[in-house]
């Protein structure tokens, strides 16, 4: 049975949130007043992190006071109709605390079919997407599609550190070592928007939260682009994830995954 089209008036709201929350961080963007705090893992925590998601958890119990919360700065918040929503407020903090403008703002819905909703915003830009499932991938009303390129060769393979032991030795080894591939560090959610909007080819992460890539999964397929796991599978879970314009996938999941 094919899956239903989201509802596109739980899409409107989710974009309505979405873009007030993101524009809620520019607040203390550049500011002498983050709050920066340090959580147990060591990355960083600001004021404006936890603003918005709590400004998105409000917005959310008043219009769906019976679906679930999962969000990166507070604890989960149970529901009974089967949808849940997915909060990363500000994805690339260390850009955040810098000064630089390539952090993002995620929401994401999932309901009893999968994936339903996401939206990447970068408000520092203007920039963004806003995908439901079966609704397209559009950003200010123009649709946004993956480009077309097939071959490894002057792809662009984006990622959001090349740091070890974060990487795995064996999978650096053979992204760096693949003739002609382009490797950049343009990371966290922005690098998804790029791929969405057609302006690199591929974005990887060895090692992610749920919030980090929930959004994506609405967005690369409603942009035309395919997103898995490293072994291929596209349950919604931390780990390992490669999104790209479909085309240049298979060859990079065995470069990744050996």
């Amino acid at each position: 049975m094919q899956t239903p089209p989201v509802d596109p008036d739980l899409l409107d709201a989710a974009e309505t949130v979405a873009r007030e929350a993101a524009e809620l961080t520019l607040r203390w963007f550049q500011s002498d007043e983050l709050g920066l705090a340090h959580k147990d893992d060591g990355s960083p925590v600001t004021v404006a992190d936890r603003a918005a998601e709590d400004h998105i958890r409000a917005r959310l119990g008043t219009l769906f006071p019976d679906d679930a919360i999962l969000g990166e700065e507070r604890p989960a918040i149970t529901g009974t109709s089967g949808r849940q929503w997915i909060i990363d407020p500000i994805d690339g903090t260390e850009s955040f605390v810098r000064g630089v403008p390539l952090f993002s703002s995620l929401l994401a819905m999932v309901d009893e079919h999968g994936p339903a909703i996401g939206t990447v915003l970068v408000p520092a830009l203007g920039e963004g997407a806003v995908a439901g499932r079966g609704r397209g991938c559009r950003w200010d009303g123009a649709p946004l599609r993956v480009n077309d390129v097939d071959d490894l060769t002057g792809a662009c393979l984006s990622t959001s550190s090349f740091d070890r032991p974060w990487w795995p030795d064996d999978a650096l080894l053979a992204v760096s070592g693949r003739e002609g591939l382009r490797t950049r560090a343009w990371g966290d959610g922005y690098g998804y928007l790029l791929v969405a909007m057609g302006r690199i080819e591929a974005m990887t992460d060895p090692d992610l939260n749920e919030w980090d890539i929930a959004p994506m999964l609405t967005v690369i397929p409603e942009a035309g682009g395919r997103i898995t796991r490293w072994d291929g599978s596209t349950r919604l879970t931390g780990g390992p994830w490669l999104a790209s314009n479909g085309r240049v996938h298979d060859e990079l999941l065995s470069l990744l995954d050996g």
